[in-house]
């Protein structure tokens, strides 16, 4: 996992369902320490008393709301007051929204890119100067399959992951040599809350490709702690990801439109 000498805790946003929650789980198996953080404080006091309980560990609870303008340097601030010593990031917060531009509000669209993009920035910038002055950190930034192509009726979201993705390896180049490490999960369809709050039926198709949250997170956490660049769960989507790159982009947003209309 890394140094011998050095205890590591982890931060995981978006921890109160998914993702964000498995990852939190399998951190607690390793016997890591936690602060879980999202905007549902009742659902994160579940989980806490859950891993508490179960591994033994300490599991601190922030309640926060990632997309006001400044949530991120409040989560920050409340992190750093409980522990100085945050070696694991998980940048897990973050949602979606379907249908067309023009139907979503203002209001939609700026929580979307505060979300997606802005809060996890600012995140990254402060904990990454944290552990590099610590000499050893890992940042795992979870993006989406949909970074590998323009995605119609979800535009802003894939936008934002392709932005997470590129980020996140530009961080991890920028940061080699320094024992700090960024990668980048891309994750298809994935068991989890995302379609509902994006509200989205799945077809079939979507349905039948989906995986567990749980197996998901697994692969996230274990090429976190290879210090992986980027990791795309499942064959399927790793083929669709390479397909999708190759072709023109017109045809690759074609396609994804295609399936994304409802």
């Amino acid at each position: 996992m890394g140094k011998s000498n050095i205890k590591e805790a982890a931060l995981v946003t978006g921890a109160s369902s998914g993702i964000g929650m498995d990852i939190a789980r399998i951190l607690a198996e390793q016997k890591i320490d936690l602060v879980i953080s999202a905007r549902r404080k009742d659902l994160l006091i579940e989980l806490k008393k859950e891993l508490e309980e179960t591994h033994k560990i300490r599991v601190d609870v922030v309640e926060n709301d990632l997309s006001k303008p400044q949530g991120a340097q409040e989560l920050y601030s409340a992190v750093r007051a409980i522990r100085k010593d945050t070696t694991i990031v998980v940048n897990n917060a973050g949602f979606g929204k379907q249908g067309p531009l023009v139907e979503h509000t203002m209001e939609e669209i700026h929580s979307l890119l505060q979300v997606n993009i802005t809060a996890l920035t600012e995140l990254t910038r402060l904990f990454a100067a944290d552990m590099k002055e610590m000499g050893f950190g890992r940042f795992l930034q979870v993006s989406s399959i949909g970074a590998f192509q323009p995605t119609p009726y979800y535009g802003i979201y894939s936008a934002a992951k392709s932005y997470v993705l590129s980020f996140s390896c530009a961080i991890n180049s920028e940061l080699k040599g320094s024992g700090v490490s960024s990668t980048a999960l891309c994750p298809g369809m994935t068991e989890t809350e995302f379609h509902k709050v994006a509200g989205h039926e799945k077809t079939t198709f979507m349905k039948l490709s989906t995986m567990s949250s749980k197996k998901v997170a697994a692969i996230g956490v274990r090429a976190m702690f290879r210090r992986k660049s980027k990791v795309i769960p499942g064959i399927m989507n790793k083929i669709n990801s390479y397909l999708m790159e190759s072709m023109p982009r017109f045809l690759s947003t074609a396609i994804a439109g295609s399936m994304m209309k409802t």
